[in-house]
């Protein structure tokens, strides 16, 4: 600490101190709501990490969080592109999503009741919206458009009972142990996918931005959650999480020229079952002479017996 005060900042502060005394209003309110009126005095007026040190960790937690909430809010958002341009849901796994948007909408409602600080939370709000609409996106493209209204519905009268209604219809005490059942939810909406991806052989429409964000986040998720919440439910999640994000890159890392992978599969396949001299070479051969060399048999009037129309194999040479 000392060091980097002597060596880094103090040389800093002439040019610093000016600027971080004459912040816009907004964003000096920002920093004091995040980081208290005692450590913002210190690292943003004072700019001293010496004196209180306990303040630095907090503000990386703090900056940390804020990133986190911020790459949420788009995270998924190529998976989605992608959903919609292949209107394909190969690859992806609808019990993951679901079993994931059940997780996060029960860890939403147990912070939110708890009154932990938003900064360590905020990103399961954006993720929670992008796994319904996956989740529902997965559904139309499979054609089951009735499930996908059934689990609509489902999902709003749960966010209704969990965040909404005011009449008690769920204690506290049953909060918790919802919440410890959200950490199990979170490890096993990672199977499917896994198991999915394993059985395939390939991603399919899997996003790798989704799936290495997802795991950085977890990581520092954390290490935020040590830093300001003192629930082993939420860092156990966490911790569980991290390790089935990391199988998932593993997976992705593994897989990446697969033909499987991006919705190429089927193109892959279609291209091998066109190659052949039933489907190209005989166009390309046009006379007698053409045809003996390419080792076509020949009927004695001289046509070769693989282009008869009436032939019987004529189909199956053609391709």
């Amino acid at each position: 600490m000392d060091t980097l005060q002597q060596v880094i900042i103090n040389p800093l502060k002439p040019v610093l101190v000016p600027i971080t005394h004459n912040l816009p209003k907004p964003l000096n309110d920002f920093a004091i709501s995040l980081l208290g009126d005692v450590c913002h005095s210190a690292l943003v007026l004072d700019l001293d990490v010496t004196t209180e040190p306990q303040c630095l960790s907090l503000a990386i937690s703090k900056a940390l969080g804020v990133a986190i909430i911020s790459a949420a809010s788009i995270v998924k958002v190529p998976q989605l592109i992608k959903l919609v341009r292949s209107q394909s849901a190969e690859g992806l796994s609808f019990t993951s999503y679901a079993l994931e948007t059940a997780s996060f909408l029960i860890a939403l409602a147990y912070n939110v009741r708890n009154g932990f600080p938003f900064s360590t939370y905020g990103e399961t709000t954006f993720i929670l919206a992008q796994d319904v609409a996956i989740a529902t996106l997965i559904l139309i493209y499979s054609r089951q458009t009735p499930t996908a209204i059934a689990f609509l519905v489902g999902i709003a009268s749960a966010a209704y009972a969990l965040l909404i209604d005011t009449s008690g219809l769920i204690s506290d005490s049953q909060m918790a142990t919802l919440q410890a059942g959200a950490g199990a939810l979170g490890v096993a909406s990672k199977l499917p996918q896994i198991l999915t991806i394993y059985s395939q052989g390939g991603t399919g429409q899997l996003s790798a931005f989704a799936v290495f964000n997802y795991l950085l986040g977890s990581l520092s998720r954390i290490f935020t959650t040590l830093q300001e919440v003192d629930d082993k439910l939420i860092l156990g999640g966490f911790i569980a999480g991290f390790l089935l994000n990391a199988v998932l890159a593993g997976q992705m890392v593994y897989y990446w020229n697969s033909p499987t992978t991006a919705g190429h599969g089927a193109e892959v396949k279609n291209r091998n079952s066109t190659k052949g001299i039933g489907q190209k070479g005989l166009q390309g051969l046009g006379t007698e002479e053409h045809l003996k060399k390419a080792g076509v048999p020949l009927t004695p009037a001289g046509n070769s017996t693989a282009a008869r129309p009436g032939s019987s194999g004529s189909g199956r040479r053609r391709g």
